[in-house]
């Protein structure tokens, strides 16, 4: 295995810790909410907001954080790549939020939200400020330093969880027997709002602890390079917005297409919290995605042979992880779905749809890299906004007849077709001697296994311990097997190494 293979998965190992940890505790939250929220459409409305955020977030980066691998990789002074991306991001976002509370009123109208508009004006200062540290973020991934990432993420979500069990969990139950005690900084039945207020105040921590790493950037601001870095992203803001909009539109669009508003909501709440269940998918991709631009990037100055293996192998390892995954959640499915209350189990068949769009987009996000290195970033914008036409087209048809389930397949059809799309032109313009037909064996391995889980469920409907002991079995066939095959270069070392301990 090559040296940069090795930091890839290094590099993902951390990351995927940090952010594995992160997800997981954002996870383990979602028990808190489904709980202490009223209901399920309480749940729903903080979903279509964060769903919102998300879209603002695409566009207040504008494509800068991929911009500013490629630039600050074969630039002759770094320091003012990273200064100038800082000026530009500090910017737009005070602009950003500047008008956003000119205009919160019919803001808030607009959204759905005019009887409380300050969950929208928290929102647009936690956008703003999640917009310019993804800079910061990014430069610590750009030296190396995956460990004072995670601490300053963990930081972030741990704090999270303890104020929101504080507010949602601790005071209601200190208010009820003595109001005075804390009367004076609690409201009682605010639930969503704590959930915005807690969010903002461990942004503004989070900042502080990200202020060495900007705050040493240095002051120039290149207008030179900021204009090439412009013309190189903005193809990127498209492709994200559409991107983005592809992810979230199910949150965006769903509780539009009811006529009550208030049972499109309940229905998003159930959906989301389901959503939630494969979580485990998107921990992985996206902890792949945090290493994988900086060593994207990094090998472009390598030979291009030399380059391509290492992308093949890169995509042959990710395949084995997110099949691994999807097996496993599959197998343990019994057990995970106590994460959420018995009044949303009726949105659990979304789980393995959901968990296979993410599978494609995480295989699409690879397959993605010859239109990064090969500056065609408009190719990317192409596939990303025919991929959020199909998925809008497919929400807006399929949700009247079929529910929340359309979401679920508008996720496997759109990213689907990018996947095959990007494969396809990027044969052209920069063909990766991927490994196809070890990615199709894990492929109907996984197709196998997961239909196996599903025979286990039909015949032992009533003995949940019997099928979790069969689906064990199931997932290590998947694991010796990947072992044998595969993954022994990767195990052998790490046994040697506890054998000597």
């Amino acid at each position: 295995m090559g040296t940069g293979i090795k930091s890839l998965m290094k590099d993902t190992a951390v990351y995927g810790l940090s952010t594995i940890l992160v997800r997981l505790l954002n996870w383990l939250m979602t028990i808190v909410y489904v709980r202490a929220l009223p209901g399920t459409a309480d749940f729903g409305n903080m979903t279509n907001l964060y769903a919102w955020t998300a879209l603002a977030m695409i566009v207040l980066t504008y494509g800068m954080e991929t911009g500013f691998f490629r630039f600050i990789n074969k630039a002759e002074r770094p320091g003012e790549v990273y200064s100038t991306t800082l000026w530009s991001l500090g910017a737009t976002s005070t602009l950003f939020l500047s008008l956003g509370l000119l205009f919160l009123s019919p803001l808030s109208a607009a959204l759905g939200y005019g009887t409380h508009p300050e969950y929208v004006g928290l929102l647009l200062a936690i956008v703003a400020m999640d917009a310019f540290m993804a800079i910061p973020l990014a430069y610590l991934r750009y030296a190396n330093r995956p460990w004072r990432f995670m601490l300053v993420r963990l930081t972030f979500i741990l704090l999270t969880i303890v104020l929101t069990l504080f507010f949602l969990f601790l005071c209601p139950r200190i208010y009820a027997a003595h109001p005075e005690w804390i009367g004076w900084f609690y409201r009682p039945h605010y639930e969503l709002g704590y959930v915005f207020i807690i969010n903002f105040v461990c942004n503004l921590i989070q900042m502080a602890m990200l202020f060495p790493h900007w705050r040493h950037a240095g002051c120039a601001f290149r207008p030179d390079i900021l204009r090439k870095m412009l013309a190189y992203s903005f193809p990127i803001l498209l492709l994200g917005l559409a991107g983005s909009f592809n992810n979230q539109a199910d949150k965006i669009l769903f509780p539009m297409l009811f006529d009550d508003p208030a049972e499109g909501k309940a229905q998003l709440g159930i959906y989301a919290a389901c959503y939630k269940l494969a979580v485990i998918m998107v921990m992985f991709t996206q902890a792949f995605r945090y290493a994988y631009d900086p060593f994207v990037f990094a090998k472009t100055k390598s030979g291009e042979d030399e380059g391509k293996e290492a992308y093949a192998t890169a995509m042959k390892y990710f395949i084995i992880f997110v099949c691994f995954i999807y097996v496993g959640v599959m197998s343990y499915m019994d057990i995970l779905k106590h994460f959420v209350s018995p009044t949303y189990y009726g949105g659990l068949k979304v789980v393995p749809l959901v968990m296979l769009g993410q599978l494609m987009f995480g295989i699409y996000f690879n397959l993605s890299l010859w239109y990064k290195v090969t500056d065609r970033t408009i190719w990317g914008a192409i596939f990303s906004l025919l991929s959020c036409a199909i998925t809008v087209a497919i929400i807006v048809l399929g949700t009247p007849i079929y529910g929340f389930m359309a979401c679920a397949w508008a996720s496997v059809l759109s990213n689907g077709l990018i996947m095959l799309l990007s494969y396809l032109v990027g044969r052209h313009y920069f063909p990766v001697p991927y490994r196809l037909g070890n990615a199709l064996f894990y492929a109907c391995l996984t197709a196998l296994l997961t239909g196996g889980t599903y025979l286990v469920a039909y015949l032992l409907p009533e003995y949940v311990v019997a099928r979790v002991a069969v689906n064990t079995l199931l997932f290590l066939t998947f694991v010796f097997i990947a072992v044998r095959k595969d993954l022994r270069g990767v195990v052998t070392p790490i046994m040697k190494r506890l054998r000597k301990r």
